[in-house]
């Protein structure tokens, strides 16, 4: 009898387009699983269009959900977050009945074997309507910040789902809210795109001269995100004269038409929108802008000590961040980019020791969840057989596995 084609495991991995990250780790988890080759038929599934599937959000106001926050971002809008922060998660609560039965409808219509979250505050309901309609099938919450912010924003208390966690405070606070060791997998870092993993070949001097640029001088990397911040103006008049600058707007045309006009004494470069980021950080000597996870972590990936600010404007689920910064020694951090003239000239004396401490950092968790979630799959399938993500951990620490 000829054999039965094995059925492929269906993951859906849940974004939104909040800030960008959520759906640029998404799509990074999505190539890495498809490149394991592991027969796993992988779905992006955008949460705001299963639970407004008529767009009547964007009918009635004329922009998708996201965009308020994404215009905030931009303009630096960025004070008061923590307060509205908690309205938000009050009316998602007050709302919780409203959100489940479009859950509820997708998941019985589309039927995966596993969820994955990456995103905040709407996984209480994820998890709760993928449990009462599809009892058993696994669901995971992969944290794209380095550290939650109790109570419900990446992790909630008494739900048995899965936590992939980036840092040890991550882990730490997972298990403190009683879950259970098995349920919570350590990485070694936030997921970053693969091209941050890849070097070719690249004759730097020739490129910046080619770019207008100077190789002999020390060179910062400016970036604060998809949309930029006007906080690059600032930091452009203050270190024009001395600082040579790659300043990488997104999509913000005026912003990038603001900068090209001011005047330098030093070497510009203005670059709008970017797909190749790691060129650019491959030009740089060390990086400034915003504490989010993910362009830090793709900063110290590449190599590049970071500059950046916590104060009021930064955005609470990316205070930690700042802190983790100072603990690895992995760059400077100051209060204001008014300072930012005196921040450059502490990292540049410090420079050669934390480039050490930013080449010590070694994370793959791009290639650590692949192996998690058949972990997690295995153990749902079989309980009583599968080898847990924890026991594959210590088999790793011992040599007895090999990275992909």
């Amino acid at each position: 009898m000829p054999t039965a084609t094995p059925t492929p495991t269906t993951i859906d991995l849940v974004y939104f387009n909040a800030g960008g990250g959520h759906r640029a780790s998404a799509l990074a988890l999505q190539s890495a699983l498809e490149r394991h080759h592991r027969g796993w038929r992988v779905r992006l599934v955008n949460l705001f269009e299963v639970l407004d599937p008529q767009d009547r959000f964007r009918k009635m106001t004329g922009s998708a959900p996201e965009d308020w926050y994404n215009k905030r971002l931009a303009r630096g809008w960025t004070i008061g977050m923590a307060q509205e922060l908690k309205i938000l998660q009050g009316l998602i609560r007050l709302g919780h009945t409203t959100l489940m039965k479009p859950l509820q409808q997708h998941w019985l219509r589309n039927e995966p074997d596993v969820v994955v979250s990456l995103v905040p505050n709407f996984n209480r309901a994820m998890f709760e309507s993928l449990a009462s309609t599809l009892p058993g099938v696994p669901y995971a919450t992969v944290l794209t910040d380095l550290a939650d912010i109790p109570p419900h924003f990446w992790i909630e208390r008494g739900q048995p789902q899965h936590f992939i966690c980036g840092s040890a405070r991550a882990v730490a606070q997972a298990l403190e809210l009683g879950h259970a060791p098995e349920r919570v997998h350590a990485t070694s870092g936030m997921i970053i795109r693969p091209e941050f993993y890849e070097t070719p070949a690249l004759d730097r001097a020739l490129e910046m001269r080619r770019l207008g640029l100077d190789p002999s001088r020390p060179t910062a990397l400016v970036l604060f995100g998809g949309h930029g911040s006007k906080a690059m103006l600032g930091i452009a008049r203050r270190l024009g004269a001395s600082t040579q600058l790659i300043l990488v707007c997104g999509h913000n045309k005026k912003l990038a038409a603001q900068l090209r006009s001011l005047p330098a004494g030093a070497p510009r470069l203005v670059v709008g929108f970017a797909s190749d980021i790691p060129r650019y950080m491959r030009l740089a000597d060390f990086f400034i802008g915003k504490p989010g996870p993910g362009s830090i972590s793709e900063a110290v990936q590449q190599g590049l000590p970071v500059i950046v600010v916590d104060n009021a404007w930064t955005m609470p689920q990316e205070r930690y961040n700042a802190q983790w910064i100072m603990e690895h020694q992995l760059g400077i951090v100051h209060r204001s980019f008014r300072t930012i003239d005196r921040a450059v000239d502490e990292l540049l004396a410090r420079l050669d020791g934390l480039r050490a401490r930013v080449r010590a950092m070694d994370n793959r968790a791009l290639f650590e969840i692949p192996d998690i979630l058949d972990g997690i799959v295995a153990a749902a399938r079989h309980p009583d057989a599968a080898e847990t993500s924890g026991q594959r951990q210590r088999h790793r620490e011992r040599g007895t596995l090999a990275w992909p």
